[in-house]
């Protein structure tokens, strides 16, 4: 019995120890990706556009109105 309570704890740190290093690994990958991009297509990031997305105000305000209004009934 004692046995197999230490094969399975040795086993359980493996397989914790696997997961650990390929999420170190992923990390890695997705900052190496993301420094690239920036590097590369320094043009890609977001830009947010604020006064130029063409809605007026009264669609935005009537938008904010109902959202409002929704939010207040189904809380």
């Amino acid at each position: 019995m004692t046995e197999q309570i230490s094969s399975g704890i040795e086993l359980m740190f493996a397989g914790m120890g696997i997961v650990f290093v390929f999420l170190i690994m992923l990390v890695g990958a997705i900052n190496l990706m993301s420094a690239m991009v920036q590097r590369y297509f320094p043009d890609a990031s977001p830009k947010f556009r604020s006064e130029s997305s063409g809605i007026d105000k009264s669609t935005i305000a009537a938008i904010s109105a109902a959202v409002h209004h929704y939010r207040s009934k189904h809380h």
